[in-house]
């Protein structure tokens, strides 16, 4: 016989994955750039940059207001021109 353990309940969580499109990236040292920044931002879990695409899609515990999401990117250099369709 075979005994499972009772789970706790879990945590109810609002995460939220995002995609914004970023003007000024080509290569992966912009990628990079722009990760280390984003990933600075509280709550934010994991951040995928694509220069080729042309989009940043973050990952975070809650929804972040896009003006920080906006400003980090300033910092790494580039231009959040808006949300991916």
């Amino acid at each position: 016989m075979v005994l499972e353990e009772a789970q706790s309940p879990r945590e109810v969580t609002m995460s939220s994955t995002v995609t914004y499109t970023v003007s000024g990236m080509s290569c992966g040292h912009c990628e990079k750039s722009i990760s280390e920044e984003v990933s600075g931002l509280a709550g934010v879990t994991a951040v995928a940059a694509d220069a080729k695409a042309g989009t940043v899609t973050v990952s975070s515990d809650a929804p972040l207001a896009e003006d920080e999401v906006r400003a980090a990117i300033d910092e790494a250099g580039y231009e959040l021109t808006g949300r991916a369709a």
